[in-house]
């Protein structure tokens, strides 16, 4: 099982947002008497990864950003966005990229994966390892010693450790890497020596034994796609950019205030978007204070701490100042909300609650006389991430689920 591991034939599940289909449409009787305008500054917010210190070509800009959101490496991803990072990924290959990269010491170091695909069915030890995004998987190659190795590695945590499997390696040609596994262990940070972790390689036989194909190598040596042998297709990189680290400490629940200062100081004007930047459905994936306790109480401000809480669900801003509140709170049991925002000075924009209603069933609405009012300060957005700061001062990041639809 361990061989499945080295093989980085992983996966996890990804992101799953609610099933927006279950709730009705409900912005016919939210419209306002004229069109809304943003009056926000006019630099573009797309163009995001440009100003980071990490360099991308457009085709690796592409690939990322369709890898962006797609939480656990890969399973579970829709068909669409399954064919959207092939389509980015075919694209890479067809450029080459670095040539003959297992001559390159570009290829060289430690590498985190951050997409993977596998065919048919995964191991017990994958879903044990891989089945949950608080593990980070990384591989190391290291070819110009007298030692060749590749090594996978699942990090359980900096404060735990991490399991390595190691392959003795052979290059075959300029793309391909022989390998045979032969030991592993694990390296806990409360010991001071390494536990061996009982798999018999020398058993296993061929079981033991694989390829990896480098299909493409970044002329900067910080992103590579490889193929293995048993049809995986594998996206790592040795730095991520500072979304992918906030979406990955929000999968970890570690350090996830520090990725969001990073993000917002290293580009401030982001939170100075076009005007339709706020415009579509954005996915609550992490907030400072999330309780659900409140929604067992009667009072009407409590209903409103849920809506502007969002819990886990979904948030639409209309083109014309709309903005609904679906959100799960259990199963067969939820909470829609819907108003009216502006947007006023210092990129604050006001939320207005005019309608809210239980769901019962994804269907039964139960009226609730509820209203209220209160503000989101917009501190970072991009086309794929909103971070803003609200009601109660709770920070609130938020994914772009789809595009903004016209209404």
């Amino acid at each position: 099982m361990a061989v499945e591991i080295a093989k980085l034939g992983l996966r996890s599940t990804p992101f799953s947002p609610p099933n927006r289909s279950k709730f009705p449409k409900i912005f016919e009787s939210c419209r306002t008497e004229k069109p809304f305008t943003v009056r926000l500054s006019s630099s573009s917010s797309s163009s995001f990864i440009d100003e980071q210190q990490i360099s991308f070509s457009e085709p690796e800009k592409v690939l990322l950003e369709r890898l962006l959101g797609i939480q656990g490496r890969g399973r579970k991803a829709s068909p669409e966005q399954l064919k959207d990072v092939e389509s980015a990924v075919k694209t890479l290959e067809d450029l080459k990229g670095v040539p003959d990269p297992t001559s390159s010491t570009l290829i060289e170091g430690r590498w985190q994966l951050i997409f993977t695909t596998r065919p048919g069915t995964a191991s017990p030890i994958q879903r044990t390892f891989v089945g949950v995004d608080f593990f980070k998987i990384f591989q190391e190659v290291y070819l110009r010693t007298d030692d060749p190795r590749v090594s996978n590695i699942v990090k359980l945590s900096d404060a735990i450790g991490e399991l390595k499997v190691e392959a003795a390696a052979t290059v075959k040609d300029e793309k391909r890497i022989l390998f045979r596994f032969d030991k592993a262990a694990f390296s806990f940070k409360f010991l001071p020596f390494k536990v061996p972790y009982p798999v018999p390689f020398r058993l296993l036989g061929d079981e033991a034994k694989g390829w990896l194909d480098t299909t493409y190598l970044s002329h900067t040596g910080n992103i590579r796609i490889s193929r293995g042998n048993k049809g995986t297709t594998f996206v790592l990189q040795k730095k991520t950019e500072p979304r992918q680290r906030l979406l990955s400490s929000i999968s970890t629940g570690i350090g996830v205030k520090e990725a969001i200062d990073e993000l917002i100081s290293l580009n401030p004007i982001r939170a100075k978007g076009e005007p339709e930047a706020l415009v579509g459905e954005w996915q609550l994936l992490w907030s400072s204070q999330n309780q659900i306790s409140c929604m067992l109480q009667s009072e009407a401000e409590s209903l409103l701490d849920v809506a502007a809480n969002g819990l886990e669900g979904l948030q639409n801003f209309g083109n014309y100042g709309q903005v609904e509140h679906l959100i799960d709170v259990l199963p067969g049991f939820g909470l829609r909300a819907i108003g009216n925002f502006v947007v006023s000075e210092n990129n604050t924009y006001i939320v207005t609650m005019a309608e809210t209603a239980f769901l019962i069933g994804g269907k039964f609405l139960l009226p609730v006389e509820v209203s209220g009012k209160f503000n989101l300060e917009l501190l970072y957005i991009d086309n794929k991430i909103r971070i803003t700061r609200g009601y109660r001062r709770i920070t609130f990041v938020h994914l772009r689920v789809s595009e903004p639809t016209k209404m």
